[in-house]
């Protein structure tokens, strides 16, 4: 049977009776974000972020079966990773960074001290936890090489379950490549929410762009260091789904490919809202973001059913309890450590915080 669904069935909250999983406290967040009636805000979202995450490889061959007879798929691997425990407000600082403009474009200096901890190609980009972020921008880098795929849908089974910080800790180090220009889309439009990660204030947006108040140019905000381009979500709203099937979004699609080398959208859930497959249909790839604990099993079969077989490029697992391998044990403790000028074998620990590990399935 594929190791990596087995990590999945025994992560997630299975329908037909599951092992006791472990849960880490919430974390103590404070603030709102505005928000649209009836929907959590974008801070008690993050209360539920994952702590750990998973890059699960699916094969052509997954994505055609069902999760539910992965076991006679081919599945290449994955990994389980460690993250940062957030401890401070992210939203506090909004606005404390200053926007010029390079290229015509207003641009932004993003510090880790600003940033959402867990945004951790920024606030801690020597980390195992950034290494699995690497491994997944690769394979999005030979897709884009191998199938000329250049737009990719980040989308979840649900809200809380990583997709914005996987989209922008992924685009990140896309746009840290040599040659390589990123943007990502904050498609997401009843809960726009990638500025308040990034800790700045850039309130127009992709909203005020489909609406017809600025052009796309007008609205992209660069994030330096890495160079990275970012279209905000700009003002909440409700009409998301005709707005994102429209037409106007389609030659906002257009024209930014003509600008980029690749393009993250971070796409509104698929296990609740239908904007996600109007998104995939106008991408070239997709990654689905489920949570180990919540998410259930039943739920990632029938996503992965909805996701067409030549976009599916992978599954990320957050929220990983599962300790997989002997080697990246030893990577950890050891070369982790050495680059941030440790010399004990083992890593120092926190008071009141559990010691994690990172592990790889082969």
């Amino acid at each position: 049977m594929g190791r990596v669904f087995d990590a999945i069935k025994r992560a997630s909250a299975a329908d037909q009776g599951g092992e006791q999983k472990r849960h880490q406290p919430d974390l103590e967040r404070h603030g709102e974000s505005p928000s649209v009636p009836g929907l959590p805000s974008a801070r008690q979202i993050e209360e539920q972020l994952p702590s750990r995450s998973s890059f699960l490889s699916v094969s052509h061959e997954t994505a055609q079966n069902s999760a539910s007879s992965a076991h006679t798929a081919d599945i290449p691997g994955g990994l389980a990773l460690p993250g940062g425990k957030a401890s401070r407000d992210a939203g506090a600082t909004l606005g404390a960074a200053g926007a010029a403009r390079v290229d015509g474009f207003a641009t932004y200096d993003i510090s880790p001290a600003r940033v959402e901890p867990h945004l951790v190609a920024v606030s801690q980009p020597r980390s195992p936890y950034c290494e699995q972020f690497r491994s997944l921008r690769t394979k999005l880098l030979q897709a884009g090489e191998r199938k000329q795929m250049r737009a990719f849908v980040i989308t979840s089974a649900g809200v809380g379950e990583g997709k914005t910080l996987t989209a922008l800790n992924l685009a990140w180090l896309l746009a840290q490549t040599d040659g390589v220009r990123a943007l990502v889309i904050d498609s997401d439009l009843r809960q726009p929410c990638a500025t308040e990660y990034l800790g700045i204030d850039a309130p127009i947006g992709l909203s005020e762009v489909l609406g017809g108040a600025v052009r796309p140019e007008e609205a992209i905000v660069r994030l330096d260091p890495a160079g990275l381009y970012l279209l905000p979500g700009g003002k909440a709203r409700d009409d998301v789904a005709e707005l994102l099937s429209g037409p106007s979004y389609a030659r906002i699609l257009t024209d930014v490919r003509r600008m980029f080398d690749y393009i993250i959208i971070d796409a509104p859930p698929l296990g609740i809202f239908t904007d996600a497959n109007v998104l995939m249909n106008r991408a070239d790839g997709a990654l689905l973001v489920v949570r180990s604990g919540k998410t259930r099993y039943a739920l990632i079969d029938r996503l992965l059913e909805q996701i067409p077989r030549e976009k599916l490029l992978g599954v990320v697992l957050n929220r990983v309890d599962e300790q997989f391998d002997e080697t990246a044990y030893y990577y950890q403790r050891h070369y982790y450590n050495r680059d941030r000028g440790l010399t004990e074998a083992k890593t120092k620990q926190l008071p009141g915080e559990r010691q994690e590990e990172v592990a790889l399935v082969n």
